[in-house]
């Protein structure tokens, strides 16, 4: 049996609860208020969320789609090879990548571009063991195009990542502060979830992440902490015990 709740923010783990955390945030957080492209000032932003935990001790891992660039869904839906459109969109990532590795270098944080595909003049060859290390030494890494593979999005890539770097949690960063029972932009009595499970989250589809990150999380009982990426401060508030997200849990 599964089971969910709807209240008030909850209260956070320690912050020394979350040694080494996944942050999976979309391309579409890096353009602002554009309609397409990266928006420097929003990137720096993001970035100084990201320096705020870094300063904490604790050790990140970074996914960042690439929907601000291009969609490998959407090429597909007008007629593209779906395998070419998603290797289109993984390309995508990697720019995200390195955009917010020079804003992340730009505050003296020590960065990684780690490419699932190989292109060793811009980014590091995906070798686990290597990422592994970096992580110890306090940089952060940023795991870009995807899993390698077409067909798989970049949630399920930050989750696999995740598993793989043994992260105690994924926060999930979105436009909205937790998951809600429907659309909160649209129905004004939409409730937030204060804890709900995977199980939920895939029969009510709630669209946290799509069907098979979620199943991957499950399997691995690897939590999933969704907020607000538009909250200043609200991804360092989480590990102090402050804020308002939805857990996903077990």
């Amino acid at each position: 049996m599964t089971t969910s709740s709807l209240s008030e923010p909850a209260t956070a783990p320690d912050a020394t609860a979350f040694r080494r955390v996944m942050l999976k945030i979309s391309g579409e957080a890096l353009m602002g208020d554009q309609g397409f492209g990266l928006h420097p000032p929003t990137v720096e932003r993001i970035a100084r969320e990201v320096q705020s935990v870094h300063e904490l001790g604790v050790e990140i891992c970074m996914v960042i789609g690439g929907g601000n660039i291009f969609r490998g869904l959407q090429g597909s839906a007008q007629g593209m090879e779906r395998t070419t459109a998603d290797y289109m969109g993984m390309l995508a990532t990697v720019m995200n990548a390195l955009a917010m590795q020079s804003a992340l270098e730009a505050l003296n944080i020590h960065t990684r571009v780690i490419s699932a595909i190989t292109m060793n003049e811009v980014a590091e060859p995906y070798i686990r063991r290597r990422a592994v290390r970096h992580l110890e030494k306090k940089r952060v890494c940023i795991f870009a195009a995807g899993t390698g593979n077409p067909y798989f999005t970049t949630d399920t890539a930050a989750t696999l990542r995740a598993n793989e770097m043994k992260c105690e949690a994924i926060f999930k960063g979105t436009k909205v502060d937790g998951v809600y029972d429907k659309d909160p932009a649209k129905h004004d009595d939409a409730k937030r979830y204060d804890t709900v499970s995977y199980d939920d989250v895939l029969a009510k589809r709630l669209g946290v992440m799509d069907a098979s990150a979620i199943a991957l999380a499950r399997d691995n009982s690897l939590p999933i902490i969704v907020f607000s990426l538009d909250e200043p401060g609200g991804f360092r508030g989480i590990l102090a015990g402050e804020g308002t997200y939805t857990k996903v849990q077990g």
